[in-house]
């Protein structure tokens, strides 16, 4: 695959804007929390709006300076968000950046279907991310929980109401990724893979069209792999999958 389009940002957030006042001190004050605290109740804390908190918290989950998981749910209604901060020296995507950049090339000078074996160690990844994980039975739950699994790791998700179609606006292995797309991206699909499967209990198909926008990728998620075998023709041998 050709890469033509700058794609997502890096996931560390290098090119993130100054904190404003206010920002800094959402931050400062989230950082002194025991644990993960919603939105609302960090509003006390910092005597702000809980909007205001709310758009502070979410622009700094953005810049990986904080992250953004789910509450257990208990009653009725979605469970909120809660919110807790990286450790300052957390920067995931510079400690691994290098190493990742050395396996994806040598995945792609040595194996003999290097797509096929990126989405294998990415399905493998996926498994560990989500190990002792309780599935969902509601489908688009699985999808939301592994957008809250990929945010957290620095995709940035941005999806549609039902989380089928999902923006990824940045990218921990940017870099390495443009050099050798059919890897790094293959790893990633299969870390979504997996972590579809192991948070839902019903089969659900995911497809990665990297690079898709100027300032994206492309996740598409939720139409069963049966489904799709009746809908889809088969492909011609030797017909390369679009955008791969």
């Amino acid at each position: 695959m050709t890469v033509e389009n700058n794609g997502p940002l890096p996931g560390s957030g290098t090119n993130r804007v100054p904190l404003s006042r206010q920002r800094r001190g959402v931050l400062q004050y989230l950082r002194g929390q025991a644990g993960p605290v919603t939105a609302s109740a960090l509003a006390q804390v910092c005597a702000l709006h809980v909007n205001t908190v709310r758009e502070h918290l979410d622009a700094l989950v953005d810049d990986g300076l904080a992250v953004r998981e789910r509450s257990s749910p208990s009653g009725r209604g979605r469970p909120a968000f809660r919110y807790r901060a990286r450790p300052p020296q957390e920067s995931p995507a510079r400690e691994y950046a290098g190493l990742a950049a050395v396996l994806a090339a040598q995945i792609a000078r040595s194996s003999a279907d290097p797509r096929r074996d990126a989405l294998a160690a990415g399905e493998d990844w996926g498994r560990v991310l989500t190990a002792g994980q309780t599935p969902s039975t509601d489908p688009k739950e699985a999808r939301t929980r592994l957008l809250d699994l990929l945010d957290e790791i620095g995709f940035a998700p941005e999806a549609d109401a039902d989380a089928h179609q999902v923006r990824l606006r940045r990218c921990p292995f940017v870099e390495t990724a443009r050099e050798h797309p059919g890897v790094i991206c293959g790893v990633h699909e299969g870390l979504a893979r997996a972590g579809l499967a192991a948070l839902g209990g019903a089969p659900q198909e995911v497809d990665l069209l990297p690079f898709a926008e100027p300032d994206a990728c492309r996740l598409h998620l939720g139409q069963r792999a049966d489904d799709e075998n009746h809908a889809r023709p088969p492909a011609s041998p030797g017909t390369p999958r679009a955008q791969r």
